[in-house]
């Protein structure tokens, strides 16, 4: 199989090797431009050759088309995300209002990620297929009604199906927002603010949910966040169909056709065995959040068990596709690189802990300090202001700062926050050591969205860029869902261990929260060790090549 490597300039009339290389083989017309690059890591051809194929890829459009495609795709990541966030915030007050019972708690936030995690890669291949607007714009109109759906449950199990059935339609919207960016904005400074914006959506998103919350539970209630999430959506789905440019390379292709190429270049073997597997794993991780002895019971292990074997299977039939040159939904090639393995595992982990960290500061605030919803609130104002600061400087920096170096940097300054809550005393006041918690959780998760999507783009051939997205976004939803059961069997397990049961006094609550705090920072610790390994001299990235 032809394989080519490429890299990203450092500095003018500087190059060092990324050692990266794109996935499979190369469509046929692109063949005679990257087989210049195979010979010489050097070369400056080498270098602009990928990067040429990329900024062809991107059609010439005006301004203000620009302008709507990089806000509709960032204002739909920040809504989806801010009613994650309200959801967190108000997740007692729903549990009383529908009948949502404790061993179900963790689920309504849980199980739009692991939904839209499981279904992404599939998401991102059709959106290759059959065009990144078709299937944005199908993904925008499916959130408007399962957001709706969201606002008018009656039920526990009625909420949770909802919130599975919007990760789904999320799964439509992630991979091919990335598609959109690759195939009409150009490498460079306009590229780099698409993917920061783009990436400021779902931490910034999340944290004015947290905000928002507290104001919706206290007034007019939380379906009403539902309910404006809907509308804005719906404007934002009305806005791109006339913004968003047509699909040209698929615009041309029949229906028969486009059905025809969903049926023969999707591995959808591959989709299945993954998604199920995942979605099995997140299961029992979930059930495990209700004690630690439920994962003895027969259907459990049965699950668990099926989704280990699943694993070798999976592993089994993509290195067959790939040796037989058919469609592998992820290129065994791929991950045997370093390089990408590497970002890879630090966007899992990093993302795992984040959403881990907004979860238990809730909790912390709500039922070890007796705050109300509108006080907590309040105290997650600090996460809003340092995430939009973060992404606009990423934004800037990223042009200027070697992307391992940046990674590095926000990683430290993250691994701060979960040690802070770790040692932090319930009585002391919130300025000790939660507000500079609080605002440095979100860092690392804002700039890491940003640089490995210039990464990931930069290394995926152009008509590819839809999986790619896929690729990355299953990596950090499925992160999320398992980060977030992962602690959750911890708190419990100290909780239940400390006094005997699982919902407790405040003091026992502590003490589980407290063991979270010191994972995720073990965790954070983890990846410090991961990208001075996987990702030093990276170099940067996002930088325009004429």
């Amino acid at each position: 199989m032809s394989q080519t490597t490429t890299s990203i300039e450092v500095a003018a009339g500087d190059l060092r090797p990324i050692e990266l290389e794109p996935v499979g083989p190369p469509a046929p017309s692109y063949q005679s431009n990257l087989s210049h690059t195979k010979t010489n890591l050097a070369s400056e051809n080498a270098n602009n050759s990928f990067e040429s194929l990329n900024n062809t890829a991107a059609h010439k459009i005006s301004t203000w088309r620009a302008v709507v495609i990089i806000g509709t795709i960032s204002c739909i990541s920040l809504i989806q995300a801010m009613l994650g966030g309200i959801l967190i915030v108000s997740l007692p007050t729903m549990a009383r209002d529908i009948g949502l019972s404790g061993n179900l708690l963790l689920w309504p936030a849980s199980v739009n990620a692991l939904a839209c995690g499981c279904t992404l890669l599939l998401s991102g291949s059709i959106s290759d297929v059959v065009g990144g607007r078709k299937v944005y714009l199908t993904g925008c109109f499916s959130l408007v009604a399962t957001t709706i759906a969201c606002g008018v449950c009656r039920t526990g199990i009625e909420l949770i199906l909802f919130r599975a059935a919007q990760g789904v339609a999320l799964s439509l919207c992630l991979p091919s927002s990335v598609s959109l960016i690759t195939k009409n904005i150009p490498t460079g400074t306009y590229r780099n603010v698409a993917f920061a914006c783009l990436g400021a959506g779902q931490p910034l998103g999340f944290s004015l949910g947290l905000v928002l919350g507290g104001v919706f539970v206290g007034s007019i209630g939380w379906r009403w966040g539902y309910y404006i999430g809907a509308i804005l959506t719906f404007l934002i789905w009305v806005i791109s169909i006339f913004g968003i440019p047509k699909d040209e390379e698929t615009g041309y292709q029949s229906f028969s056709t486009q059905v025809h190429r969903v049926k023969t270049e999707i591995d959808w073997i591959g989709c299945t065995l993954l998604s199920t597997s995942l979605g099995m794993f997140s299961y029992v991780f979930s059930v495990l959040a209700g004690g630690s002895s439920r994962f003895l019971e027969p259907a459990s292990l049965a699950l668990f068990s099926i989704a280990v074997v699943l694993l070798p299977i999976f592993g089994f039939h993509i290195r067959r596709q790939e040796r037989l040159g058919r469609k592998a939904i992820i290129p065994p090639s791929l991950l045997r690189n370093r390089v990408f393995t590497s970002l890879c595992i630090t966007v899992f982990i990093i993302w795992g802990v984040f959403e881990a960290m907004q979860f238990f500061l809730t909790l912390f605030y709500q039922q070890v300090q007796s705050l109300s919803p509108i006080q907590t609130s309040l105290r997650f104002l600090p996460m809003v202001v340092t995430g939009t600061l973060t992404n606009f400087l990423t934004g800037w920096l990223v042009k200027r700062v070697r992307a391992d170096i940046l990674i590095m940097a926000s990683a430290a300054i993250a691994a701060i926050a979960p040690l802070l809550m770790a040692i932090v005393d319930p009585s002391w006041s919130y300025w000790t050591c939660a507000f500079l918690a609080t605002s440095f959780a979100p860092i690392c998760g804002d700039v890491l969205f940003t640089v490995s999507n210039l990464l990931i783009t930069s290394v995926f051939p152009p008509q590819t860029h839809g999986l790619a997205g896929g690729v990355f976004n299953t990596i950090a939803n499925i992160g999320n869902s398992v980060g977030l059961a992962v602690t959750a069997v911890v708190a419990s397990a100290v909780t239940i261990a400390h006094d005997g049961k699982m919902y407790s006094t405040p003091k026992a609550l502590m003490e589980g929260y407290r063991a979270s705090f010191w994972l995720c920072f073990g965790f954070n610790i983890l990846v410090l060790g991961v990208i001075g390994f996987g990702l030093r001299k990276i170099g940067k990235v996002g930088i325009k090549v004429e």
